[in-house]
């Protein structure tokens, strides 16, 4: 069995090839199913085949266990490339120079790594951890999960609990949220005194609500698509909630705009953003695009007055600090190397598992004939001395028929591994 993942992520491809291949929530369990078909050559799609997709805002990446996975790296870059621009309808070559490829032990520590927060933008985050136990449950529930994989995440999320529990590998983290306040006083001086909305109303908007909550703004709106999480939201914060729909007539009144949700399609476009521009006097906006697919159209950052960021443009904030961080990543990479020896160890013992189920079964057999061949004397009225010698004699050369006859048909170096390894292979304890 192979291990492999490949994907791409914030360090190998900018933000405007991530979200092209970008897997929505309620696309990973189809994705799943094609991917394992597509990794078993279009043949029926085995147990023994796994796959499972990790897609955040930062990385899409295919984690896959399979017999078809060992004809080497290029092939399997060049193979799941070609999986990702199909699809996606996008054309191969742009996205071959963007895709990494991590086979066996290095899979396996690619995997620690990230639910650890070691290999995201901001490192020690937690959401990762969160996110790719969403996408597990996803493959699973697509049939994605086999012996390998259902492993290997279990000890994944072990890893990561313990790296979070035995190192401040979070301790000093500066969160994307942070960040996000941080860019914004580039703008204004201090988000107190601003009006500041949220759209959408997941995980990371409540983070950036948290954060920007605290700065005391003027205002603090939260526009979704359901009216009732958005008012959920703002009540925690005493702001106020809207409906998407009302972002036409209502973005004019916003100076911090701060989006992310799960849309596939930009849900403020250049003439809303050229109107509300218009209608504040060309007051200064700041708007930070943390979705992948961006919420925002990209021509919006030409405006003159708008400030428009993406998720791609906090990484050199949340990169300061990192001399604090490196005794606890030091550590967590020693965790993280231990059980990695660990889960390999784990992987070489199931190759053997064939082997020796084999074995067991051939020995049943011989065992059950040469029983029922005992039963037959037996019932014949032969004596019982005499039985239970031909019962011995007849295992004891069945059992040693199958190596005599490798030893005897072997040739040259082959008949003196051979010659070498029996012995040891029928050593018994005296």
């Amino acid at each position: 069995m192979h291990l492999l993942t490949v994907g791409l992520n914030h360090t190998t491809a900018p933000v405007s090839l991530r979200e092209k291949v970008a897997f929505p929530a309620d696309q990973i369990g189809q994705a799943v199913m094609a991917a394992r078909a597509w990794f078993s050559g279009g043949n029926e799609v085995s147990m023994s085949d796994e796959a499972a997709i990790l897609s955040t805002c930062n990385r899409t990446e295919l984690y896959a266990a399979g017999s078809n996975l060992h004809h080497g790296v290029d092939a399997a870059i060049d193979s799941t490339a070609h999986f990702l621009a199909h699809y996606h309808q996008l054309p191969y070559a742009d996205l071959r120079p963007h895709l990494y490829t991590l086979p066996q032990d290095n899979a396996v520590r690619h995997a620690f790594r990230v639910a650890s927060g070691l290999d995201s933008m901001v490192l020690g985050e937690a959401q990762i951890l969160g996110q790719m136990k969403d996408a597990v449950r996803h493959a699973d529930a697509a049939g994605g999960l086999g012996t390998y994989l259902h492993q290997l995440f279990q000890r994944t999320f072990a890893v990561a609990k313990e790296v979070r529990s035995t190192t401040e590998i979070g301790a000093h983290s500066v969160s994307m949220a942070a960040a996000a306040v941080r860019m914004s006083e580039r703008i204004f001086d201090t988000v107190a005194g601003q009006h500041v909305l949220f759209i959408g109303a997941g995980e990371m908007i409540e983070l950036c609500a948290t954060h920007f909550a605290a700065q005391n703004p003027k205002s603090l709106t939260v526009a979704n698509r359901t009216m009732e999480r958005a008012e959920l939201l703002a009540h925690r914060f005493n702001g106020q909630a809207i409906r998407l729909a009302d972002l036409p007539t209502q973005l004019g009144n916003y100076d911090i705009i701060v989006s992310c949700t799960a849309s596939s399609l930009p849900i403020i476009g250049l003439g809303m953003v050229e109107r509300a521009v218009k209608a504040r006097r060309h007051k200064p906006m700041f708007m930070l695009d943390l979705a992948v697919p961006r919420d925002i159209e990209t021509e919006i950052g030409r405006l003159d007055d708008i400030f428009l960021y993406t998720v791609d443009d906090l990484g050199s904030i949340v990169q300061t600090g990192m001399e604090n961080r490196q005794a606890a990543v030091a550590q967590a990479e020693a965790i993280i190397e231990t059980r990695v020896q660990s889960f390999m160890h784990w992987v070489d013992n199931r190759v053997v598992v064939p082997v020796i189920q084999d074995l067991q079964e051939s020995s049943e057999a011989m065992r059950r004939l040469e029983l029922e061949r005992a039963r037959k004397m037996l019932a014949k009225g032969e004596d019982i001395e005499v039985v239970l010698e031909a019962l011995s004699k007849g295992l004891t050369a069945k059992f040693m028929h199958g190596p005599q006859q490798a030893l005897h048909n072997a040739q040259g170096d082959e008949r003196a591994r051979l010659a070498a390894l029996l012995p040891q292979l029928f050593r018994t304890k005296r």
